[in-house]
């Protein structure tokens, strides 16, 4: 992939992100676009995504990143790979959510990936942080009953505010009983993931399941 040089934060609150984006026509961006769909929210250089399609076939993934730049070289090496059943976009996912979700047929979206979002350290920025609880209505609404959410960070206080935050929605049930998941149970690792745990680091992972249909 070649080297982009973008900013390393990004504020999801500027004026020039307020946009929501436009919906999707299903059917041109996959072409078998019933097959169960995977979000990952925050796919930065989308390289976990361009992995795991590869494994699975038999799921379509979409990649939601705000830093423009990356999304244009990741679509341009996933047109390269030809892979028809991974598509990266750029919007905000604080504000696109149901503007892209919505027309998707029932029951497709199976699996939500929101893996070391931008950690936004200090309190006042605490709005910026990708997992607010509108972004978890959303996805209690448009995810299928059966379908997974998994999240994971390499900073704890990040961590516990997303695992709390789906914790609270009757929608989601975590997975294990112990407070941090012990092993990621997906067959692909991100880029931070492996490095974080090169470094002899800990990683903090929820998994939640979808329970109960959204009111």
């Amino acid at each position: 992939m070649a080297v982009v040089r973008v900013r390393q934060h990004v504020n999801p609150l500027a004026n020039k992100y307020q946009t929501p984006a436009n919906p999707l026509e299903w059917e041109k961006v996959y072409p078998q676009p019933n097959q169960p769909l995977h979000l990952d929210i925050g796919c930065a250089k989308g390289q976990f995504l361009l992995k795991i399609a590869q494994i699975e076939p038999n799921w379509n993934y979409l990649g939601l990143e705000i830093r423009e730049p990356l999304v244009v070289e990741a679509n341009k090496l996933r047109a390269e790979l030809g892979l028809t059943n991974l598509h990266y976009l750029f919007c905000n996912a604080n504000n696109s959510l149901a503007s892209l979700l919505s027309s998707l047929p029932p029951g497709t979206l199976q699996r939500v990936t929101i893996q070391f979002p931008d950690p936004w350290f200090k309190n006042r920025h605490a709005k910026r942080r990708v997992v607010q609880p509108e972004l978890v209505v959303e996805l209690a609404h448009y995810l299928a009953v059966g379908g997974i959410v998994f999240l994971q960070s390499d900073m704890e206080f990040v961590a516990v505010e997303m695992r709390d935050r789906f914790a609270e929605n009757p929608a989601f049930q975590k997975q294990h009983t112990q407070e941090w998941l012990a092993e990621n149970p997906l067959p692909v690792p991100t880029e931070r993931e492996i490095g974080t745990i090169n470094r002899g680091e800990p990683v903090y992972r929820a998994l939640f399941v979808k329970v109960a249909s959204a009111e």
